[in-house]
């Protein structure tokens, strides 16, 4: 099935101010209850054909910086990858393999005929997920903060603007690192997946800082678990090892004694081997310097506790870990 459109999800559809449902009447949107700040026609303004369900007094979102496409001030560059020749791709930016099985092991665990999958900052069509997007029995619903062909509106995750379980899987790739308060946006995704729901997600650890001032904060794989604390864990580990983490160095050593991105981004070419390097370092090394770590996991009533996220640490410090001051 793919994208839906954005009427056969628009029951789901609610305020970010007060969680009630949203109305449409000729092309305009706003709150159902009459007590709500959005209650009045036309409040949730509409950019292109992407409603903006965003609560701007709650938000670092401001509306005179959306657009409806993904060069916008928060993408803190000009250049894009998709700049780079075709042939060339490949190499600047292989395929996430960890991310297509990760991804395939999700659509394998997702039931019923038609499960509904939301993908939050899916403005763009993410590394290793187009399965998602593929499989003719999955429903696809996506916001970003920005319109684009792979949204239905635009949001912010802090404030997700769907029913309480509402989905059955929530993708968040590469998008937990730009947001202020990753804890508040982890709740989000809970509330609105359905009891059993799953969850994948990949987040940074050792990367620079990309998208300029709107990127905001890093996890260790234990401080990564922790976040996801409310759900039962599937399979997590890197995304990318020691080798990424030591290209994305190259590339802004670079940058910083020339003054230059694209001298940066040439370097990074140049060097591009060093990502096989992750292929020669073992598990329990790379979790203690991996570039990237992914989550999968289902939601649960119960909750990891903060004795049993010291016991789950799974680096190569284990023999010799103490507690601090010890």
């Amino acid at each position: 099935m793919g994208l839906v459109d954005l009427a056969s999800v628009e029951s789901l559809l609610t305020c970010p101010r007060c969680g009630c449902g949203v109305i449409e009447t000729s092309a305009t949107f706003r709150c159902s209850s009459p007590s709500c700040l959005f209650s009045t026609p036309g409040a949730f303004p509409v950019l292109g054909h992407w409603p903006v369900l965003v609560d701007f007094e709650r938000s670092i979102l401001q509306l005179r910086e959306l657009q409806t496409s993904p060069d916008t001030p928060h993408s803190g560059s000009r250049w894009s990858v998709d700049r780079v020749p075709a042939w060339a791709r490949s190499v600047w930016s292989p395929p996430n393999k960890v991310a297509a099985r990760n991804v395939e092991l999700l659509l394998a665990l997702l039931p019923g005929p038609s499960p509904l999958v939301l993908v939050v900052g899916g403005g763009t069509l993410g590394n290793g997920v187009g399965a998602i997007y593929t499989d003719r029995r999955i429903r696809v619903v996506g916001f970003d903060i920005y319109g684009s062909p792979l949204t239905q509106f635009i949001a912010d995750a802090h404030q997700i603007p769907l029913a309480n379980e509402s989905v059955d899987a929530v993708v968040i790739q590469a998008v937990l690192e730009h947001v202020l308060d990753p804890r508040e946006v982890v709740g989000e995704i809970r509330r609105v997946l359905r009891p059993g729901g799953l969850v994948y997600a990949e987040t940074p650890f050792l990367q620079q800082v990309h998208a300029g001032p709107y990127d905001f904060i890093r996890f260790t794989s234990s401080g990564h678990r922790y976040l996801f604390r409310a759900f039962e864990e599937i399979a997590s580990g890197p995304v990318a090892g020691p080798g990424t983490q030591l290209l994305w160095s190259v590339d802004h050593i670079v940058r910083g004694l020339l003054r230059s991105e694209l001298a940066g981004k040439l370097a990074r070419a140049l060097f591009f081997w060093l990502r096989y390097v992750d292929r020669l370092i073992p598990t329990t090394f790379a979790m203690d310097n991996a570039s990237a770590y992914y989550f999968l996991g289902r939601r649960t009533d119960g909750a990891l506790t903060s004795r049993e996220i010291v016991s789950y640490y799974r680096g190569a410090q284990r023999t010799r870990t103490r507690a601090p001051g010890h």
